[in-house]
């Protein structure tokens, strides 16, 4: 996985995107300055792949600045750099922007198999820099006020035309070839946030239930790939998950209970209501304000009795009415 992304990261500085057929299309010609803000150019600029030492973030910031600064030169002023990442901390004063906002949208300084200290510095140097910021949850909003700086929050939406034309009656796709049985449904990066305790307890105590994760792997637990009755169908379309989604029984979050976890909004939660299909999460800060919504645990046990009382596809009376109110959730309505 790390091999492949790698090549990814590689043909992207060389500027073509890499397909099945080996060609590509330059990013420029894909879509130049000129083209409507709907139609962004998108850039993936060369980047050393460190930024522990001071060494290395001097060079990075040489790097990035020098791919940027034409490209922001040919823009219409004001320009208005927005980052979600850290590791743009070295750029503010260094780019000619009429200002910087800093969307916070997780802790990466949590986030397994990142540099967690090197992170944090860089989040603290960006909260600072900033002229304005923007935090996805509460929790990330108090991690900003902590650094005596105010933000604004903005939650993430979801795109409801797309989870709620899913065909409930649709066949799977064949991505689901061979998967019999009730079918309890994660999609997301797969890695050390997931409980594997919650999971082998789920399939020990449900063995006619198939347990399905969709998505990238980055070095989750090993104990997971040994879990019977769990398969790992790796990256899916997004076009195909409502189709995943109506094909499963029940949508599960079944992620630990850490720093990393409290601290993010997770953009799936609300994907999930969107289906229609019950949900059973851990109780997170993420998922109170939708607690009414779905099924909430607190334990392995609580767990599996909330999937088994789902398993027959259906929400109560009270979810339904409470997912109503996903309407106010659209992207739409996040951008006005």
């Amino acid at each position: 996985v790390t091999m492949r992304r790698a090549a990814e990261k590689l043909a992207g500085w060389v500027g073509r995107k890499p397909d099945s057929a080996g060609s590509g299309v330059l990013a420029a010609e894909r879509a130049p300055l000129a083209q409507p803000a709907d139609s962004p150019m998108v850039v993936s600029p060369r980047m050393w792949p460190w930024f522990t030492r001071a060494l290395d973030r001097r060079f990075n910031r040489h790097l990035l600045a020098s791919q940027l600064r034409a490209l922001i030169a040919a823009l219409p002023p004001p320009v208005v750099a927005i980052t979600t990442i850290p590791i743009t901390a070295d750029l503010p004063g260094v780019l000619d922007v009429a200002k910087w906002v800093y969307y916070c949208v997780d802790d990466f300084s949590q986030w397994p198999g990142l540099d967690g200290a090197t992170m944090a510095q860089m989040d603290d140097s960006m909260i600072a820099a900033a002229n304005e910021l923007v935090a996805v949850s509460e929790q990330l909003r108090s991690h900003i006020h902590a650094r005596g700086r105010d933000s604004s929050l903005l939650t993430h939406g979801v795109h409801l035309s797309h989870w709620l034309n899913a065909d409930t009656a649709a066949t799977a796709s064949s991505t689901l070839a061979g998967i019999s049985g009730p079918i309890a449904l994660f999609w997301g990066v797969i890695d050390g946030r997931m409980d594997v305790e919650w999971l082998a307890r789920l399939a020990t105590c449900e063995p006619k239930l198939s347990i399905v994760l969709a998505g990238p792997m980055q070095n989750p637990d090993p104990t997971l790939l040994g879990i019977n009755g769990l398969h790992l169908l790796g990256p899916v379309p997004f076009a195909e998950l409502p189709t995943l989604a109506a094909r499963a029984d029940v949508l599960v979050m079944p992620y630990i209970d850490a720093p990393v976890t409290r601290a993010m909004q997770p953009l799936k939660l609300k994907e999930y209501l969107a289906t229609g299909r019950p949900v059973v999460v851990r109780d997170l800060p993420a998922t109170h304000e939708w607690a009414d919504c779905m099924d909430v645990a607190n334990d392995a046990e609580q767990f599996v009795a909330a999937v088994r009382a789902r398993l027959d596809g259906k929400l109560t009376d009270a979810q339904v009415d409470a997912r109503r109110r996903l309407a106010n959730e659209s992207w739409s309505a996040k951008a006005r």
